[in-house]
């Protein structure tokens, strides 16, 4: 089989520092400090989405209404990949791969089920039963669906090649990009829009992944610095095209995206994940990689393994969570954007977290990590498009 060689041409990217590639170059090449909320969702300090203008890229305001915050952030990031890569004439054509979580919940329905059921005596099954009944969203289901961000992004910017999209949170953005990439190299496709989003700014959330001491709360600390993850507001989307499709149109290209490889662990003993990613590494960078970009979430015992297996490198890290927070569904596209620009611009980032070390001032091929705060583990290369 002949395989393709797959590389980047559009970058959408939002998170706490702004939106778009400059922005984010401009914020973390020169060294930047985060932007954080630890009022509003106390006492669990978030990384606030930046004020969109949300008729840039959704102009119908009806279609902006029926969106809760996840999918106007995502549609609108899709759109700024699509944009990037200036390809709005070839969306026809462009397959859809989506990472996404379980959908918004409406948080006063919860609110008003609890409060109802509280204090009663009877277990308050009839009651809840018609609360549900007259209160649940039109799909009979108690958040929104999940393929609904995949939906919008085909209503509102006319993407209508195959549509997938995958739950699971990490793991699900690691296979998204994985997926994509083997489409494309596979010669199943000539083009293709991957990504995902997750807004912080939701207490349904924050109250989720509070299980298992997984959040850290208080005054805002540094990712080095602290037991836990902050979540920060995060939509990453890429165009991938075969180079021959790349090519032929003249499209400007960012860099390639070498390999992308995933793999789950039980994570029944201390250094699974570590083992697991150590025999991911030959897959996607046989030849080694210059510095490398982790997808560490604060996560305690993910970001241990993480870490063990980043000494082993003994390259040059940055740890964008630092900085952005962790972005879930997003966060593994956003961090493969985040190295595309890098090779783009031809150069490196500042540290974003004190345990930042090494210097790579204009690195040839980029290694990316992302270990699921839950389970999953995933390694991305990307390298330099005028590289050999």
């Amino acid at each position: 089989m002949t395989r393709h060689e797959v590389v980047v041409t559009g970058i959408g990217l939002v998170t706490a520092l702004g939106e778009g590639p400059d922005a984010h170059w401009n914020a973390l090449s020169a060294g930047t400090a985060p932007v954080v909320d630890e009022a509003t969702y106390a006492p669990w300090p978030v990384h606030p989405l930046p004020a969109l203008n949300l008729d840039a890229q959704i102009p119908k305001k009806g279609d902006q209404r029926q969106m809760e915050p996840w999918q106007r952030l995502g549609t609108y990031a899709a759109g700024l990949a699509i944009d990037d890569a200036n390809a709005r004439g070839l969306v026809e054509d462009m397959h859809l791969i989506v990472a996404a979580g379980g959908g918004e919940r409406d948080l006063a329905l919860d609110e008003q089920v609890n409060a109802e059921l509280a204090n009663r005596n009877d277990g308050g099954g009839d009651r809840l039963n018609e609360l549900l009944a007259t209160g649940l969203r039109p799909t009979l289901f108690l958040a929104q669906l999940s393929n609904l961000l995949a939906g919008n992004i085909s209503i509102v910017h006319g993407v209508t090649g195959s549509s997938r999209t995958f739950m699971g949170e990490e793991s699900a953005a690691a296979d998204a990009v994985r997926i994509a990439h083997a489409r494309l190299a596979e010669g199943r496709g000539g083009i293709a829009l991957v990504g995902g989003a997750m807004t912080a700014q939701r207490w349904d959330l924050l109250l989720l992944y509070r299980g298992g001491e997984g959040m850290y709360q208080g005054a805002f600390k540094p990712l080095s610095a602290r037991q836990g993850m902050v979540l920060g507001s995060t939509a990453g989307f890429l165009v991938l095209e075969t180079a021959e499709h790349a090519a032929a149109r003249g499209a400007r290209v960012l860099a390639r995206l070498d390999a992308v490889a995933s793999d789950t662990t039980r994570r029944a003993a201390p250094g699974d994940s570590a083992a697991a990613a150590r025999a991911l590494l030959p897959r996607v960078a046989p030849d080694g990689v210059d510095a490398v970009i982790s997808g560490n979430s604060g996560s305690p015992a993910a970001s241990a393994e993480e870490e063990a297996f980043l000494r082993e490198l003994k390259l040059p890290v940055r740890r964008p969570a630092s900085l952005i927070g962790h972005g879930v569904e997003g966060a593994f596209p956003a961090h493969v954007a985040l190295a595309a620009l890098a090779l783009s611009r031809g150069g490196f980032y500042a540290p974003m977290d004190p345990a930042d070390s090494g210097e790579a001032a204009s690195p040839n091929r980029l290694l990316v990590t992302g270990f699921g705060q839950w389970r999953g583990e995933a390694l991305a290369t990307l390298s330099r498009a005028e590289a050999t």
